[in-house]
């Protein structure tokens, strides 16, 4: 593979982009420049110490330079793949997405990409995407951007709204999950051992976090078919409250079974593609308390912990060990290596709309398979789900096109309108507009 100059935005992040420092050392076919970007200039380079760690302790030194610019244009400058992976603010500002809606009874799990939270949080993050959009097309315009970021959906709208021809994709690993989910039903149902996920094939479809798979195959198998036996046994869906308590109390917070993913396969005739936290927040089934919510073995991530673990992330150490590089569910430097030429690849990405959802207008942001090859992404013509499906998505579609348009002309009336249109919106229009007020306050962009 050709050398490659990459800059994070977000680089001096203690997550994603170590994470990314570690599969960029587990592929070898890697090499080239890694600049990190940060508003936090402080941060990204105290990165580059334990980027120079990674790569290490990996016995990958010399494949990349690893280097800190405070200006964001210098950074940009001829880079062939930008990475963003960025906080829009403080955690505190997560106070007016997560603990406003709750003390109005609007509950959230995780609030981050739709529901009132996730609104609030388009409205910081989405002038950020316009601003890096511009920067790309005026210091690197050729190159492939890869977001990380959420409201996926929306972040990456954002790019292509200010640069429209920017050439971006949305990376998000909730698909991965529901494919190591039929991975061990394979195990079961077959009695082998657990493949890996990548063999297990599936058609897809849907927005980010709120995707559906029609169809899904093992070495010939129908696993849809076998799911469809299964979920005819009440058994299935047992409560599950029990365990939804000891993940409360054990801070399991992502831990889920499914079973969310799974009802909808029952009442709507398709799997559910996403954690079972994500799918809750865009109808208003399962959220209306947590007694009901926790039927299904699934708690919500709270608010005070969100702002315990951020303290903890900045004030992380690694060693070694936590260092070492293995294959990853993370795909953003095997699409990296595709996009550069050295293979190609099937995986879920977020594009615009070019027709592979037939059931949304063309340029929206969808979620489905493409195909990544050589400076190009192909998109691969989804199977359409039922009605029931369309219907539940396109709703979710549009609160996110009003979004992106209020937000793209700073008009809080039309944001307004997405709010109120919002699935889980269940107030009186004054009520509504009480904590809409306060939660354009609270929720704003600060560092």
């Amino acid at each position: 593979m050709k050398e490659t100059r990459i800059c994070i935005i977000g680089g001096g992040g203690r997550l994603w982009a170590i994470q990314f420092m570690k599969d960029l050392a587990y592929n070898t076919m890697t090499h080239g420049t890694l600049v990190l970007y940060d508003i936090d200039k402080e941060a990204a380079r105290n990165n580059i110490a334990v980027a120079n760690q990674v790569f290490a302790v990996n016995k990958s030194e010399g494949r990349f330079n690893v280097i800190a610019i405070d200006d964001l244009g210098q950074a940009l400058s001829g880079c062939d793949m930008v990475i963003i992976s960025i906080e829009p603010g403080k955690t505190e500002c997560r106070y007016g997405d997560l603990v406003l809606p709750e003390e109005y009874g609007i509950l959230q799990s995780v609030g981050d990409t739709t529901g009132p939270g996730g609104i609030m949080r388009a409205r910081r993050a989405l002038p950020m995407f316009f601003d890096l959009a511009r920067k790309i097309e005026q210091f690197c315009p050729d190159a492939w951007v890869i977001n990380y970021t959420n409201p996926m959906t929306l972040c990456t709208a954002a790019l292509y709204k200010a640069f429209p021809n920017i050439k971006a994709l949305g990376c998000c690993h909730e698909v991965f999950h529901t494919q190591n989910f039929l991975a061990k039903k394979v195990s079961a149902w077959f009695n082998v051992p657990t493949p890996d996920r990548r063999e297990i094939k599936i058609d897809l479809t849907g927005v980010n976090h709120f995707t559906f798979v029609t169809k899904a195959f093992w070495q010939g198998h129908d696993l849809m078919a076998k799911l469809i036996e299964e979920i005819a046994d009440p058994a299935t869906f047992t409560d599950e409250t029990a365990i939804a308590k000891e993940r409360l109390a054990n801070e399991k917070w992502f831990d889920c079974d499914q079973k969310i993913a799974l009802a909808f396969l029952r009442d709507f005739g398709s799997l559910g593609a996403a954690g079972d936290r994500h799918l809750a927040e865009f109808v208003p089934y399962f959220l209306t308390s947590d007694e009901n919510l926790h039927t299904y073995g699934v708690i919500r991530t709270p608010y005070a912990w969100r702002m315990r673990q951020a303290k903890e992330k900045r004030e992380r150490t690694f060693k070694d060990e936590d260092l070492k590089a293995a294959l990853s569910d993370e795909e953003g430097v095997d699409i990296m290596r595709s996009l550069m030429g050295d293979k190609s690849m099937v995986t879920n990405i977020n594009r615009p709309n070019e027709g592979q959802i037939s059931y949304l207008p063309k340029g929206r942001i969808v979620e489905s398979n493409g195909l990544i090859s050589e400076d190009s992404i192909r998109p691969i013509v989804a199977n359409d789900p039922p009605l029931a499906i369309q219907n539940l998505v396109k709703q979710v579609s549009d609160v996110q096109e009003m979004t992106l348009e209020a937000i793209y002309n700073n008009d809080d009336e039309l944001l307004f309108t997405a709010f109120l249109s919002d699935p889980l919106m269940n107030l009186s229009l004054d009520k509504a507009r009480e904590l809409f007020e306060k939660m354009l306050e609270a929720s704003k962009l600060q560092y």
